[in-house]
């Protein structure tokens, strides 16, 4: 008796716990199958697409190192939002929110379709009576008569008919706008097949391919050809975007595809050969229009054929897409002008560059440096409101003020613009031994700023960062020359010496007092060599702490003694270096006396240049290199009909008014006559439901006076 007991305690407990996985689980699919549940999925999927669409996807890691700064770059990395439409908390979204979305067509349309099918003919008279929408009215032409007349007004009306015997009377039961229900059906499942052709051309093929084949991203450099299969993914690669740059003259069969850790290389089934990249441009310089010409080599077949490529007008092959996405320097061969930056010697060297690569300079200039060539455009259109130099002293703005001034109207083009092509420029990074660089952008030729040509050499610490700008005045022969031979002048300390003397000599020449005018030399000297400075400060910021040693009360008197002294000085410095160099003096005339100003302010401003070495472009032979897409997206047609299907969903269910018609009809008695009672509904209630009703009634009832109710008999 015990064990039978026993027996029947654990069958019991069995039951118990199947009962409770069985619940368990019934309540996981009623979550799934949810609208709340696949309302907060989508609301997940469009805060993520929302921060997907401001944050530029796939760019270099670098880049966001300097957006975002060390810590957060690491904190952002963590949760994918660099490449965030194929990271697997987004994807296992979009996977969750299609089995939702297909739990909940399955429990509702059979349900719904049943009902687009049902008469609802299992209704009572009495039930009739409650509907708020209702009218009643007896006639004396009998049940039939009524019932005929009846089924022809509302089968004018659009309406489908079914009559049935009902508990001795006649039910005429109508239906119109069943195909509100498919508005439902079409929505919900045009949010699966959207979601659907969206994982279809997703990284989750690519992400198969890394699990079961080993492959794996490629970190190093290199020539493509030599990258390991390992590294590259097959023809049959179901869905992927990549790009290929191709330099005019060059072709390309393999795209690239950005991963975190480094690039997935695409075999493509033709090669692309770039005859010609074309750009157009508007009146202000700036590009409207970029064009490949392509020829294009089919690998099964051989077949070529040629193909222009624009932006929007892409060329489909093989089921492939290739866009035209940007253009580049496809390696531009360059020819320049070195100038030293610092030591008492002027001189001037040859040098040559092609964009992509490096060239290792003189050691001279006591390092060794390389200088990686990363750009050069033919064309640069600037706004020469808003050139900063390279002491970045410009006004601070608030939040406030930076936002207004790029948002709101159009018209007011984001502040004042005076927008000019001011022609070539060449982009480098200057790296010293330790690996330590600093980027450059040189302008060609003499640019008109503030009334005087002069030279733009453009500096900045890091990519974060915007150039900032030294003002070379141009000489008479345009080049600087001229100032590159003061510039070593101010570092010569006999040349410095030399031009005190002489300052000295003409300033005090008609007192004769000697020892007034060797009071005058070391003032000059002295202004000469704090202007020269040292590895510290020099210039007009060496200047203004000397100042500050002075007394408050005597600064101001002070400052413009040193600076007339300095100005004089300046002048004869100058001449000196010139006659040095076996040049003739320059006449003291307005033209000069401007040219010694700029060069005044750009020597103090060369401080923070912080370069060895300003490397003047002299000619160029521009290769150009074009930067096209390459897409294969299945899944895009399946989107399509998605959106067809969304489309055709959201009007049902805005437009089609599901309406149902009741009307009762029975024998009113020995008289002939006969009673009818009407009903109608709808799921929602409008100003158009009302004045249809109102119209029915009208119909229906005719010169048919009004009837007291019957009871149900």
């Amino acid at each position: 008796m015990q064990y039978q007991n026993s027996e029947h305690m654990e069958t019991t407990t069995t039951g118990i716990e199947l009962q409770t996985e069985r619940r368990w689980l019934r309540d996981f699919v009623e979550l799934l199958s949810s609208m709340r549940f696949a309302i907060s999925l989508l609301t997940l999927i469009a805060i993520a697409s929302i921060i997907g669409t401001v944050l530029k996807q796939n760019e270099p890691m670098t880049n966001y190192v300097n957006q975002f700064g060390p810590f957060w770059f690491e904190v952002f990395g963590k949760l994918g939002v660099y490449a965030l439409y194929s990271t697997w908390w987004f994807l296992l979204i979009m996977g969750f929110l299609v089995a939702s979305t297909s739990l909940c067509i399955l429990r509702n349309a059979p349900r719904m379709l049943s009902d687009m099918r049902s008469w609802r003919e299992n209704v009572r008279e009495q039930s009739l009576r409650n509907f708020h929408h209702r009218a009643e009215w007896s006639e004396s032409n009998g049940e039939q008569a009524l019932l005929q007349r009846a089924l022809a007004v509302v089968t004018s009306r659009g309406y489908k008919v079914k009559v049935v015997a009902k508990d001795g009377a006649s039910l005429l039961t109508a239906k119109r706008g069943a195909a509100n229900k498919w508005g439902y059906i079409f929505a919900h499942s045009a949010i699966v097949i959207i979601c659907i052709g969206g994982l279809m051309d997703s990284d989750l093929p690519i992400r198969f391919q890394q699990l079961a084949f080993g492959k794996t991203p490629f970190a190093g450099s290199g020539i493509i050809a030599d990258i390991p299969a390992k590294h590259r993914l097959g023809l049959g690669n179901p869905s992927f975007r990549g790009n290929t740059l191709i330099p005019e003259g060059g072709r390309s069969n393999t795209a690239i595809l950005p991963q975190a850790s480094g690039v997935l290389i695409q075999e493509l089934p033709f090669t692309i050969e770039l005859k010609k990249f074309i750009v157009d441009f508007y009146t202000t310089g700036m590009p409207k229009l970029f064009a490949s010409e392509v020829i294009v080599t089919d690998h099964e077949t051989g077949k070529q054929f040629p193909a222009t490529i624009k932006v929007n007008e892409p060329l489909i092959y093989k089921g492939m897409a290739v866009y035209q996405s940007s253009f580049e320097d496809g390696g531009t061969k360059l020819k320049l002008t070195g100038y030293p930056m610092s030591g008492a010697r002027s001189y001037a060297f040859k040098t040559t560059g092609e964009v992509g690569a490096n060239t290792p300079l003189s050691s001279d200039l006591g390092n060794e440096y390389t200088v990686e060539w990363s750009g050069f455009r033919a064309f640069n259109v600037e706004n020469m409101t808003d050139s900063g130099d390279v002491r970045a002293v410009m006004r601070n703005k608030s939040l406030a003020e930076s936002l207004d001034a790029r948002l709101g109207s159009a018209a007011k083009a984001g502040g004042n613009k005076d927008l000019k092509n001011v022609g070539p420029s060449v982009q480098y990074k200057l790296r010293d031994k330790t690996g330590q660089a600093r980027e450059f952008h040189n302008y060609m030729q003499p640019v008109l700023v503030d009334g005087a040509y002069v030279f733009l050499a453009g500096m900045r610490e890091s990519p974060a960062e915007p150039f900032k700008y030294l003002r070379i005045p141009a000489d008479e022969n345009d080049s600087v020359e001229e100032w590159m031979r003061l510039r070593a002048a101010v570092q010569n300390p006999a040349l410095r010496e030399q031009s005190a003397r002489r300052y000295a000599n003409k300033a005090m020449s008609a007192t004769g007092d000697a020892a007034m005018q060797d009071r005058l030399r070391q003032s000059a000297l002295r202004g000469l060599e704090i202007f020269a400075g040292d590895d510290q400060q020099s210039g007009f910021l060496a200047v203004s702490r000397f100042l500050e040693k002075i007394p408050a009360a005597e600064q101001e008197k002070a400052a413009d003694i040193f600076m007339k002294i300095l100005n004089g000085s300046m002048w004869e410095l100058w001449q000196v270096a010139r006659e040095a160099d076996g040049l003739k003096a320059v006449a003291p005339d307005q033209k000069n006396g401007q040219f010694l100003q700029i060069a005044t302010g750009a020597l103090a401003d060369s401080f923070f240049y912080r370069a060895p070495v300003f490397l003047q472009l002299n000619e160029f032979d521009e290769v150009k290199a074009s930067v096209l897409q390459v897409t294969r997206s299945p899944g895009k047609n399946v989107v399509y009909v998605g959106c067809l299907l969304l489309v055709l969903g959201v009007f049902a269910m805005l437009y089609i008014r599901e309406r149902r018609l009741w009307i009762w009809v029975r024998s009113a008695g020995h008289d002939g006559g006969a009673h009818a009672l009407m009903a109608m509904s709808t799921q929602r209630k409008t100003l158009d439901f009302e004045s249809e009703f109102e119209s029915m009634k009208r119909d229906l009832t005719g010169a048919a006076s009004p009837a007291s109710p019957l009871p149900p008999g």
